[in-house]
C-alpha cells in the first residue's frame, strides 16, 4: 500500500517525530491546559490514504489514540471491509487537542494548530484525502478551492474532487464520521459504500 515519494521512509519518520515533539510541547492556545493527551496521529508515514477528523473526543484525550473508542472500532470495520488495516493508512485530526465538552475547535485554535497538519501533509504525501464528519469536510473544501461544490455532507459525500497538496495532486473525498453509524445502525452500508471507492483510487 505505502508509496514513497520524494522523502525516505526513514527521513519521514524523523520529520514527524519532530512534529510530535513540537506538539507535545505547543502552548498556542488554551487547549493546553485542558487536555490530558494531545492526539497527534497514528498510521503508516508512507500511506496512500489518510483520514482527517474534526478534533480528539473524550477516548481519544485519555489515550493519545486518534478514532478509538466505538467510532474507531467502526473505522477499523470499514477499513476492514476494503483489506486494509489502521497500519496501512494514516489518521489524525484538524486540531491535536480537545476542545472542551467536545464542542467545535474555534478559528483561533484551528489557525494556530492546522500548521501542524499541514506539515504532516507535506511529509506524508497521501495520493488520497479523506475527511470524517462534517466539520473536516467543510474546512478541507474551504481550504482546497472547493468552497463553491461545499453543500452538505447528506450531498457531498463518497464524490471525488482533484485538489493539488503542496503542488501534488491529490485525490479528496468526503465521507461520513463513523459515529454516526453508531447512532443510525443503517448508515453503515452508506459508510461502506464510500470507503469502497478507496479500492478504485488506489
Amino acid at each position: 500500500m505505502a508509496v514513497i515519494y520524494n522523502m525516505g521512509l526513514k527521513e519521514k519518520d524523523k520529520k514527524l517525530k519532530q512534529i510530535k515533539d513540537q506538539v507535545l510541547k505547543c502552548k498556542s492556545c488554551p487547549l493546553y491546559k485542558t487536555r490530558k493527551l494531545p492526539v497527534i496521529g497514528q498510521g503508516n508515514h508512507g500511506a496512500d490514504i489518510l483520514f482527517i477528523g474534526e478534533a480528539p473526543g473524550k477516548n481519544e484525550d485519555e489515550t493519545g489514540i486518534p478514532f478509538c473508542g466505538r467510532a474507531g472500532n467502526i473505522l477499523n470495520e470499514l477499513l476492514e471491509y476494503i483489506n486494509l488495516k489502521r497500519k496501512d493508512v494514516y489518521i489524525c485530526n484538524i486540531i491535536k487537542c480537545r476542545p472542551p465538552q467536545n464542542r467545535d475547535p474555534k478559528p483561533e485554535e484551528i489557525k494556530k494548530c492546522t500548521p501542524y497538519l499541514e506539515k504532516q501533509l507535506k511529509i506524508i504525501e497521501p495520493k488520497i484525502i479523506c475527511s470524517l464528519g462534517r466539520f473536516a469536510m467543510t474546512f478541507l473544501m474551504n481550504k482546497y478551492g472547493l468552497k463553491n461544490e461545499l453543500k452538505s455532507i447528506s450531498k457531498d459525500h463518497g464524490n471525488k474532487y482533484d485538489i493539488k497538496v503542496f503542488s501534488k495532486d491529490t485525490i479528496f473525498i468526503p465521507m461520513y464520521h463513523p459515529a454516526v453509524a453508531t447512532y443510525n445502525p443503517n448508515m453503515k452500508d452508506v459508510l461502506k459504500k464510500d470507503f469502497k471507492l478507496l479500492q478504485k483510487y488506489e
